[in-house]
């Protein structure tokens, strides 16, 4: 998968990400996005939550 940039949006407040920062799409699985967290630990969050900024 070529690098793929979203924006978290902040609609949950979570200290897993946070609101408009940038993260890398590790993968795309089940149409939802691993990415890396604060937490150092990576999850599967559902798109919506996220502005893509590069595809």
């Amino acid at each position: 998968m070529k690098d793929m940039k979203v924006k978290y949006l902040g609609k949950f407040k979570t200290p897993a990400l946070v609101k408009d920062k940038i993260y890398d799409v590790i993968s795309i699985e089940k149409g939802w996005y691993r990415i890396m967290t604060e937490l150092d630990e990576d999850y599967l969050f559902p798109p919506d939550l996220f502005e893509i900024i590069e595809e």
